[in-house]
């Protein structure tokens, strides 16, 4: 295999020539490297960029200028091809305020392609290029200076074959699939971009629609907290409390620090570090008037609504098969699950806010009729 031919940006004017070198392109192939271990936002370690004539790897910590970049991600006549995104989305995002559009993401691609859903890069590389990549140093402190022989040659050779993948896929790919796979790019950029409201943190917490209203006040003022707090010292949720005490919290309120400390799986730091904050919360959001209280959260659908899930899936089932797409990129549960909820058990129903696009237009009414 040719070596690489492997460029450093070290310095602001370079990564602006580069950028402006790359609007010229009709795609770039892009990947970063970053670490989140005891941190609520990933940092930045290495973000490497090819055009299939080179590759070059950009070293956030020298960088004090993003604008450039950020221009070349917006920038609608140049596609951004990425592999399995959601992680570097949210590093664009945080460091350079913008994200990857129009979007091309060689996973989705390939359940697109019916080659495989969820494939992992090395898989798909082999798949379709019949090479085996190094093996993986995703665990290694990319964060350190200099990074080993080991982990430039893995972070170039990521974004190397990007290239070649894209082109494989690329040129399989109808016109009506390639507009939904943009359309599902577009999605996950939208996704990305709305930044989740604190205040609707509680809704995530299991098993929440057992709580009442007056219990669901104690857990939306606790949910709101930890996710303020973790974005403010900039540390992991479960660092500011975990996830298994929220529940309990709310059900039992706990008036002093040693009921506190009884809690399940309270961590001894949350009660010495934050512990008096916690009461405060609990007691204020308790003697909080009926009004204020949130809405009690339905049930979830009973065991016995599986049997129609089954034939929603089917409907998806089925035009995969025409269509050669993988099942699995026809219909999520979640959009099958929020249909169902909409009229469950005895109808009618509505298709759902999230059944959108192509899907909504192929399969929407094939869904309603099931259920009628």
């Amino acid at each position: 295999m040719p070596a690489i031919d492997i460029r450093w940006i070290l310095d602001d004017a370079s990564l602006a020539a580069c950028c402006s070198a790359w609007r010229t392109r009709s795609f770039v192939a892009l990947d970063t490297e970053f670490m989140r271990v005891d941190t609520f936002y990933p940092i930045a370690a290495l973000v490497q960029v090819s055009d299939g004539e080179a590759v070059w790897l950009i070293d956030p910590l020298q960088i004090r200028d993003w604008a450039p970049f950020a221009a070349l991600l917006e920038d609608p006549a140049v596609v951004k091809v990425l592999h399995s995104c959601s992680e570097d989305l949210e590093v664009f995002k945080r460091l350079t305020g913008s994200l990857p559009q129009p979007l091309f993401d060689t996973q989705i691609a390939a359940g697109y392609l019916n080659i495989g859903f969820s494939m992992g890069y090395s898989r798909l590389v082999k798949e379709l290029l019949g090479l085996d990549l190094p093996k993986d140093e995703t665990r290694s402190d990319w964060l350190q200076r200099p990074l080993s022989e080991m982990q430039v040659r893995y972070a170039a050779e990521d974004v190397e074959h990007l290239c070649e993948v894209y082109r494989e896929l690329e040129a399989r790919l109808s016109a009506d699939k390639r507009a939904w796979l943009l359309d599902d790019g577009a999605e996950l950029v939208a996704a990305q971009r709305e930044v989740s409201d604190p205040q609707e943190a509680w809704r995530e917490v299991k098993l929440a629609w057992r709580l009442n209203g007056q219990q669901l006040a104690v857990l939306r003022a606790l949910c709101t907290w930890r996710e303020e707090q973790a974005r403010r010292r900039d540390q992991p949720r479960n660092r500011i409390l975990r996830e298994r005490s929220l529940w309990p919290l709310a059900r039992t309120q706990p008036r002093d620090v040693v009921a506190l400390a009884r809690i399940e799986d309270m961590h001894p730091r949350t009660v010495r570090q934050d512990g008096e904050t916690l009461l405060r919360l609990i007691a204020e959001a308790a003697a909080l008037p009926a009004e204020h209280w949130p809405a009690q959260l339905p049930e979830p659908l009973p065991l016995e609504a599986s049997a129609l899930l089954k034939k929603l899936r089917a409907v998806g089932q089925r035009e995969g098969e025409r269509l050669q797409i993988v099942p699995e990129l026809m219909l999520r549960k979640k959009v099958l699950e929020a249909l169902l909820k909409t009229g469950y058990p005895a109808g009618p129903y509505t298709l759902p806010d999230s059944l959108r696009g192509w899907r909504r237009a192929l399969m929407g009414q094939a869904l309603l009729d099931t259920l009628a």
